[in-house]
C-alpha cells in the first residue's frame, strides 16, 4: 500500500532531481522510493550472497576438519 509523504529539499536541487528522474524514465517519487529501498537494504544481496565464491580453499589436505568445511562452504 502506498502512502503520501511530504519532504523538503533545497530549491536548487529539485529541478536537477526532476531532470535526473525524467532522463531515466521514472517519476521523482519512484526515484526517491527506489533510493530509500536501496538505503534500507531491501534490494541488496545478503552478506553471504555478496561473498559467495570469492574465497579459494587453502592447501590443507592434512586437516580433515578443514576438508569437511571447505567441501561444505567453498564449493
Amino acid at each position: 500500500m502506498k502512502r503520501k509523504l511530504t519532504i523538503t529539499v533545497d530549491a536548487d536541487l529539485l529541478p536537477a532531481a526532476k531532470r535526473y528522474a525524467r532522463s531515466r524514465g521514472v517519476s521523482l517519487s519512484s526515484l526517491i522510493e527506489q533510493s530509500l529501498r536501496e538505503m534500507a537494504g531491501e534490494d541488496s544481496p545478503s552478506f553471504s550472497e555478496r561473498w559467495r565464491g570469492k574465497f579459494q580453499p587453502a592447501e590443507r589436505d592434512d586437516d580433515p576438519r578443514y576438508a569437511a568445511l571447505a567441501k561444505k562452504y567453498l564449493r
